[in-house]
């Protein structure tokens, strides 16, 4: 169960409203503050707050312009706004709803309202962002599943092809997967697909690196900002990981023990290519290190592949 205390981020430039403001929701609640749109934004680009109470009225830039900018960003977008202004005319109102905002809070304030209303909006956001990683994580093995996956293929692409920097693919199918199933029983395939996820999971070292459940009996890692060469070092790691794990497979003809074979991918992001071209050239490579004999990583293509050949 979460704990700790949720962040308010409450932006007015009336000293004497932050404070009657803190005052309210001080006791439940981790207080931020800024004073103008620019520093709002600065605040919430950087501590993502779980809510911000926004003034409408303020020099430079207002709530309505400070709102739309949050909502505009990956990072800040999910933050639920609630404006706190004198303003009451039904305009008003319906230019903060449009612009993003979830509530709007008309001054004088009176102190059981806001902190009613504070609180309801933080359950349902809670209770959003359950769901959310929910949808995200793989029921059987406790990883990303293939949803979460897509989702961050596409963004790590989009900032690649900006920063013009490598983007790298592992693509892990557990080898003769179906005849371990056939002789072992699906109650022991569905444990083995969990240890396999719980010590890919330790190779994980960055944030930004990803492993997910890709389907059935494979997995893929995303790897941002690493060239070939560091993706060939981390594919190497997971197949020593496996190794490690000493999973007895006697129906394998590789060795035996549960094997992986491996596609490690790298692009730089171009105009002319697409995310699903790292997705094809992984998938090449995967079926290179396959007719080359199982467990082992293929990082280049060095004869001409083909399907017809029958490898699964």
């Amino acid at each position: 169960m979460d704990t700790r205390k949720h962040t308010v981020l409450i932006v007015d430039d009336m000293a004497s409203n932050i404070e009657i403001l803190s005052g309210v929701l001080g006791d439940e609640y981790e207080i931020l503050f800024a004073s103008n749109g620019q520093e709002a934004l600065n605040v919430a680009y950087e501590q993502v707050p779980d809510m911000i109470l926004l003034d409408v009225v303020m020099p430079d830039m207002d709530g309505y312009g400070v709102c739309t900018l949050l909502k505009a960003d990956e990072k800040t977008r999910d933050i639920p706004v609630i404006f706190v202004t004198s303003m009451d005319q039904e305009d008003d109102e319906s230019k903060g709803f449009g612009v993003g905002g979830i509530d709007y809070i008309t001054k004088p304030l009176r102190s059981s309202i806001v902190r009613a209303r504070v609180r309801n909006h933080l359950e349902l956001k809670r209770y959003r962002d359950h769901l959310k990683v929910s949808s995200f994580v793989d029921a059987l093995t406790g990883v990303p599943n293939r949803r979460r996956f897509d989702e961050a293929l596409d963004s790590e692409w989009r900032r690649a092809r900006r920063n013009q920097s490598p983007l790298s693919l592992l693509l892990m199918d557990i080898d003769f997967f179906k005849a371990y199933n056939d002789h072992y029983g699906h109650p022991a395939g569905d444990d083995c697909l969990r240890r396999l996820a719980q010590g890919m999971a330790e190779v994980v070292l960055r944030p930004a690196d990803l492993l997910a459940r890709y389907g059935g009996e494979e997995f893929v890692m995303l790897l941002p900002e690493t060239d070939a060469d560091g993706a060939l070092s981390v594919a190497n790691r997971v197949q020593k990981t496996v190794s490690q794990l000493a999973i007895p497979h006697a129906y394998s003809t590789v060795v035996g023990q549960i094997t992986l074979s491996t596609g490690a991918a790298t692009l730089v992001p171009t105009e002319a290519l697409a995310p699903g071209d790292l997705i094809r050239c992984a998938d090449e490579l995967l079926y290179a290190a396959k007719r080359r004999g199982r467990n082992q990583v293929a990082n280049r293509l060095e004869e001409s592949l083909s399907r017809a050949d029958g490898v699964s």
